[in-house]
Parts: structure tokens; sequence; C-alpha cells
């Protein structure tokens, strides 16, 4: 079956969180627009990750990961995901980082950041005037350092127009799914959260 695949881009960098970037990319490269079909047909999203020099990455806890392209040199994106971790901080000093952030997030259809990857998205001047969330620990900086932003406490997910952000870790598994359901309807999103064997989120789902 030929399809139109949509291109996500995940950012990654040093001391990036695991689960941040991982789930999305689980998620995205599970979906499939026929579950008959899981085996032979591709996911409908090509997923490809993105490092400032590109080649391997150090994230949290020592996991190494191979970018497929640097900041230079990626393709054009569809979808771009930043994700968080004890890295953010040291990335939003980045200013070609942030600089890259800004022009590639702006080019794109859906923006979406995982945990404290919303640090990034504020610093590059992407949230002014927008509703969005990070890892519960990491609000009141969210808050402070970016007065712009109305920063929501107690939802796991949190939709604004074309930009897309969660809470931490775990809840960029939802907020992927969540894109699912914008591009391929919530049929196909809860199938490849029953492929995952993870429970579909309730698109109101609130912190715990």
């Amino acid at each position: 079956m030929s399809i139109d695949r949509r291109r996500v881009g995940i950012l990654v960098f040093p001391e990036v969180e695991v689960l941040d970037f991982c789930g999305p990319f689980e998620v995205f490269s599970a979906v499939r627009l026929d579950e008959a079909r899981r085996r032979e047909d591709p996911s409908p999203y090509e997923v490809v990750l993105v490092a400032e020099e590109g080649g391997v990455v150090i994230a949290t806890g020592g996991l190494k990961v191979v970018a497929d392209h640097a900041l230079d040199d990626g393709p054009p994106l569809d979808v771009l995901v930043v994700p968080g971790g004890w890295g953010t901080r040291k990335e939003m000093s980045n200013d070609r980082l942030i600089a890259w952030i800004a022009d590639r997030g702006r080019q794109v259809a859906t923006l979406a950041s995982v945990c404290t990857g919303a640090l990034l998205l504020g610093q590059a001047g992407l949230l002014d005037g927008r509703r969005a969330t990070t890892h519960w620990k990491s609000l009141g900086l969210l808050r402070e350092r970016f007065p712009a932003i109305t920063v929501v406490d107690d939802l796991h997910v949190v939709e604004d127009g074309q930009v897309i952000t969660s809470a931490g870790i775990s809840a960029g598994i939802d907020l992927a799914l969540r894109v699912v359901v914008r591009h391929h309807g919530e049929a196909v999103a809860r199938a490849t959260s029953r492929h995952m064997e993870y429970p579909f989120p309730d698109h109101n789902r609130r912190r715990v």
C-alpha cells in the first residue's frame, strides 16, 4: 500500500530523558492504518532523530543513541518533538540549538514538547501567549522564566493550536497518541495503544 508519510523529527541532546524521546518514537513507529496488515505495511510516519552535531548522543542513564541527522543536514519536517531531561538546563543557553528550534518550530505543522522540553520551546519564544505544561517539578520554573506562557498545572497534555506540550517522561506517549488522533483519527490511535499494551489516554486526563 502506498501512503503519504509524515516526517517526525525528534531532537536528542546530552542528558536527554530516555522515555521522553523513546516513548513518542515507539508510538509513531508503531502506527498502522490497517491493523490487519501490520506486518506488511509501514507506519504513516517516518521518524528521525536529530542532534546538534549528529552521531552518538549519551542520554540520561548512559544510553548511547545515534542521531540520523545533524542540525545543518536535517530534512524538512512535518512534526518536531522536543523532549526534556536534565540536559535542557544547559541547552537553554545553547544559542545555536535554540535558534534551530525557533526556526524549525515555526515551519512545522505540529510542534510538540515532552517534559522540560517546554523550557527549550519557551527559550525559543514559541510558547509566548500560549497554554503549556511540563514536568510537575518544573512548573514553577516554566512560569518564572517565561511569564508570557499560561502554565497549566493539572493536565497531562495541553493542546494550543499546532503546539502540544505534555507533562513528564511517560506523558510523551499520551502526547504522541494525541498527535495520531489529529492526523488519523481516534480508531487508529486506539489500535496503536492497544498494540503497545498501553492504556489509551482520556482526552481530559489529569495529573495523578
